[in-house]
């Protein structure tokens, strides 16, 4: 069982993030609403079951929220090579005119130059085909650099929204359907360019944005292309070990300024999801207001930006659990997913939510991660 654990704040291992999760409570799909899902408070002593619905009693008039307004690719292709051996294409990013670097599920990779045509939605004429020109990002890259290309010129995003499926996640069994093309999205997607949903914010639909913007909640955008790497497990027990995939980020001016903003009122900066924690906190650390990062957050992070966290329920050993450890305790987190479990809330991507404050660093050092 994962229960609590008298630990004061220490050098963690992949282990001490494990935990066991009963297999039906892996939601398969979404609530019949978006805002229909449940809410797990952890902001008190003991946890408080809620419905999402309520979370505007959990906000301010000053908080400011940050969405991910990124938007999911198609990402997902199927064909066969020459040979007639079967191909899975994820396209992880497009890397600029016909080109995009992609993971392949294949028995034996093509060679370079070899290519893979892939299964068409529509006429036989309008099929895609993807050429092998090597790995990328460099010749030691775990994934590959192909050009996407069909009769028509259609550039890669084209191609995906024409013929690709959406990406779901590894433990959703089945393929995906209108439904998903619906409700793997966000009601604010707008930068296409992601292999998964921010899934926090698939909770809000418009008529709940419309209560937090009569409440005086602001709100403000970034944008994180959520890559494949965030469902990748940490093979390494020694934390220190592991290498984080990079993902791309931009942080519009626009969003600075109610950051600022916020910060002059006395709001909470609230971010939906851990992909909008991950963006602000990379720009905390470098400056930077676009570009690619790896940060990778564990107990004793200092977070610059960050104040409170609405997010999902995460995989065992995995980034976010000990992303969420960092911000909110190690020891409360395994108090909070105890409860979750007992009391059969829905977990990851289609699941329920739960809503974080952040504990400062000297109430870990100070041994009160209780």
């Amino acid at each position: 069982m994962f229960s609590p654990t008298n630990v004061s704040f220490r050098r963690y291992t992949l282990s001490d993030f494990d935990f066991a999760l009963p297999p039906d409570l892996i939601a398969q799909h979404p609530a019949k609403q978006r805002s229909g899902s449940r809410l797990l408070d952890g902001t008190g002593i003991a946890p408080l079951d809620r419905c999402f619905t309520e979370l505007p009693d959990l906000l301010r008039a000053n908080d400011l929220l940050i969405f991910n307004d990124t938007r999911v690719m198609n990402a997902r292709l199927f064909g066969q090579k020459s040979t007639g051996g079967k191909v899975e294409l994820l396209i992880e990013r497009v890397l600029g005119g016909n080109q995009v670097a992609a993971h392949l599920r294949v028995s034996k990779k093509p060679p370079i130059g070899g290519t893979i045509a892939l299964h068409a939605a529509h006429a036989a004429t309008d099929a895609p085909r993807a050429t092998l020109l090597g790995r990328w990002p460099d010749d030691l890259g775990t994934m590959f650099r192909l050009a996407l290309t069909n009769n028509a010129g259609d550039d890669p995003f084209k191609l995906m929204a024409r013929h690709g499926h959406v990406p779901l996640p590894p433990y959703i069994s089945h393929g995906d359907t209108a439904e998903d093309a619906q409700r793997y999205q966000t009601v604010f997607a707008r930068q296409l360019g992601a292999v998964a949903a921010p899934t926090a914010a698939l909770h809000f639909d418009d008529a709940l944005l419309s209560r937090l913007d009569a409440l005086g909640v602001q709100r403000a955008f970034v944008t994180l292309h959520v890559g494949a790497g965030t469902f990748q497990p940490v093979k390494t027990e020694d934390l220190s070990q592991h290498q984080m995939h990079s993902e791309w980020y931009h942080i519009p001016p626009e969003t600075l300024q109610a950051i600022s903003a916020c910060r002059a009122r006395g709001g909470r900066i609230v971010a939906i999801g851990t992909t909008s924690v991950r963006t602000l906190e990379s720009w905390a650390q470098s400056g930077l207001t676009t570009g690619d990062t790896q940060i990778f957050i564990t107990p004793g992070f200092e977070f610059k930006v960050v104040d409170a966290l609405l997010t999902n329920f995460h995989l065992p050993r995995s980034t976010l659990m000990m992303l969420v450890s960092a911000l909110a305790g190690y020891n409360p987190i395994r108090a909070l997913y105890q409860h979750a479990i007992a009391q059969r809330y829905r977990f990851f991507s289609y699941g329920d939510a739960m809503f974080l404050h952040r504990r400062d660093r000297q109430q870990f050092e100070h041994g009160s991660d209780a």
